[in-house]
């Protein structure tokens, strides 16, 4: 099975756990599942329930903050112990005139569940895998998102992720939210399908298509430990640590796939040429998802 893994405070750049908290700069309340990066690194933690976070680097390092509703931030590391993020209002272009009649529906991306057995995992860094959906004939009598499923593996149960809707820039890349709320999804143990009701936030899908994201969370609940064994070190077994969940994928020939880390969206170029599996090898890999649309 192949996962795919795209204040102590101390002078003189040392390398040393930081810690601080993120709060909103009205309320002054903690903001929960802020993804933090160091700039330009694949290095990064999430805030907890409590806004507080701990992530170890050097205090001449420039912090990265990302959260849904708020705007983004970059701080000094030596500057982190109390941060605060101002409200950023998310500009909605679809004007929704009437509520969905719920009457009709179509189905997008129907998968097997007992066929997927290679997966989107974060590592130990916050990360987002985004998938395209172009908008069909099919979707203009059936433009309201009802309900998404999505195939996930856990080895904890209480671990969560963050659903995230993304309108499309010019270039072709994720651009705005679609919604202002953030969506957080309980995931259960073991394999399985996850779904989730999106009948409540009445989205709207734009005429240009839309991206329909996973973004992982660094945070305790989500964290595990494993050993692992190098066979090129004389079989030495090792403890590791990963982050849950992994998000199951199918393969393509084609990309419509893109990344979100260190700052940047990135289009998926990745091909799985390491698999035994004939099926994945050589493939390019997207997430594997169940939509389906109501009008």
């Amino acid at each position: 099975m192949k996962y795919i893994f795209y204040f102590l405070f101390l002078a003189f750049s040392v390398q040393a756990q930081l810690k601080g908290v993120v709060k909103d700069s009205i309320s002054g309340q903690p903001i929960p599942y802020v993804n933090i990066w160091v700039e330009n690194e694949n290095i990064g933690i999430t805030s907890e329930l409590d806004g507080t976070f701990t992530i170890n680097t050097t205090s001449d390092k420039v912090l990265v903050f990302s959260a849904l509703g708020f705007a983004s931030k970059k701080i000094k590391a030596d500057k982190i112990e109390s941060v605060v993020l101002k409200n950023e209002a998310i500009a909605l272009h679809e004007v929704i005139i009437a509520p969905p009649k719920h009457d009709s529906e179509i189905v997008i991306g129907n998968y097997n569940k007992g066929s997927i057995n290679h997966y989107f995992a974060c590592g130990t860094s916050p990360f987002i895998v985004a998938k395209f959906f172009p908008f069909t004939k099919e979707m203009e009598q059936h433009s309201f998102l009802k309900s998404l499923l999505v195939l996930t593996k856990a080895e904890k149960g209480n671990a969560k992720f963050v659903l995230r809707f993304f309108e499309v820039n010019s270039d072709g890349s994720p651009g705005n939210d679609l919604i202002a709320q953030n969506i957080v999804v309980p995931i259960k143990k073991g394999k399985k399908n996850t779904s989730i009701n999106l009948e409540s936030y009445k989205i709207k899908v734009p005429t240009n298509g839309f991206f329909v994201a996973v973004e992982w969370l660094i945070i305790e609940d989500n964290r595990y430990e494993y050993k692992f064994t190098k066979v090129n070190e004389g079989s030495k077994k090792f403890d590791g640590v990963d982050y849950d969940p992994r998000v199951g994928t199918i393969p393509s020939e084609e990309t419509s796939t893109w990344t979100y880390y260190k700052g940047k969206w990135r289009i998926s170029n990745f091909k799985n040429s390491q698999t035994e599996s004939a099926r994945y090898k050589n493939k390019y890999l997207e997430l594997v998802m169940k939509l389906t649309l109501t009008n």
